[in-house]
């Protein structure tokens, strides 16, 4: 009888897995001496998505800096809930700015450290996606337009969630939030307005822009290591998807980040001077039905009465964002 080896690898878990890759290739979180960033001790919601990206990418920053690194913190749920007075769950060199200010306060560190002559330091600028895409879109669009030499992370949630589920201008059509409620004849956020920040960025043509999610962390950890290799302006925009404003179930908070991406919902991709040099492919683009039905904030599409029209329109938006980003082609691999 012939006996037949059969290669089994498993790369996503945090111990076993990744012992079967080179240790470059290994996710930061399965290292024993990882830095953790955002420690234990937080007030996280439970599934808090935001609270798993900002440990997955300044945990990635610290290793590709060799430790050396400050980070400028938005107000919003993450200062809210890492940073209690007078307590703190951070464990690196952290500063809070107001809600629209974080990219300047990013920018002015940065300053500072050039002036001492200490650029092997780093800075990070951190917010939700209301200090980013409204509150802060100035201080943001000054930095990019400077060239700063600042990482800018959003972490986007789709609302402002820490004051009570508001809507902000990453929140997507016919969501319902505190400000849009799901009354009247168009129920939820309306069509049309909003605004992708992502696709701003790489309009003012700084050296590297990409989105990620929380579900795929080796995506995350690699794109922010690549951002901490680069000087100039960077901006990463991270899905991280919210229990208590989505509706959701805090153990759905990784397979709705995923559902996200394989709707066509949330393109995942990377930008350099203002050109797409990579994307993640859509093996098989699920319906937008399948990442709408699990979050309540959409409840009012499938009752009482299914609402097609608004269903479709979604579909199309996510048709159109795999059409223009080219997520789904022949010689996919993903």
């Amino acid at each position: 009888m012939k006996t037949s080896h059969v290669k089994f690898y498993q790369t996503d878990t945090y111990t076993g897995g990744n012992r079967l890759l080179s240790e470059s290739e290994r996710s930061v979180q399965s290292q024993l001496e990882r830095t953790n960033s955002l420690n234990s001790g937080h007030r996280a919601c439970q599934g808090c998505g935001e609270a798993l990206g900002a440990r997955y990418a300044i945990d990635a920053a610290m290793r590709a800096t060799g430790n050396q690194l400050i980070a400028a913190n938005a107000t919003g749920c993450l200062e809210v809930f890492s940073t209690p007075y007078p307590e703190t769950s951070w464990q690196i060199p952290w500063i809070h700015s107001l809600f629209g200010n974080t990219a300047a306060v990013a920018t002015g560190v940065a300053a500072a450290l050039k002036v001492q002559g200490r650029e092997e330091t780093r800075v990070v600028a951190q917010g939700g996606d209301g200090g980013t895409t409204d509150i802060g879109f100035g201080c943001l669009s000054g930095m990019f337009e400077r060239n700063d030499d600042v990482l800018y992370i959003c972490y986007d949630n789709e609302a402002y969630m820490n004051t009570g589920v508001q809507r902000s201008s990453a929140t997507p059509p016919s969501a319902r939030t505190a400000t849009t409620q799901a009354v009247g004849p168009t129920p939820g956020n309306v069509f049309g307005q909003g605004k992708n920040v992502p696709l701003i960025a790489m309009a003012h043509e700084i050296p590297y822009v990409a989105t990620a999610s929380v579900a795929d962390v080796r995506d995350l950890e690699d794109k922010v290591t690549k951002a901490m290799s680069i000087n100039g302006a960077r901006y990463v925009h991270i899905l991280v998807p919210c229990p208590l404003g989505w509706g959701s179930a805090p153990n759905d908070t990784i397979r709705l980040a995923r559902l996200a991406i394989e709707s066509g919902l949330f393109p995942v991709f990377e930008a350099e001077n203002g050109e797409i040099t990579g994307r993640r492919h859509i093996r098989r683009q699920i319906p937008v039905e399948e990442y709408l039905k699990p979050q309540k904030r959409f409840a009012h599409l499938f009752k009482p009465v299914l609402q097609v029209e608004v269903i479709a329109g979604l579909q199309a938006i996510a048709d159109r964002n795999i059409r223009r980003f080219n997520l789904q082609t022949k010689d996919s691999t993903e």
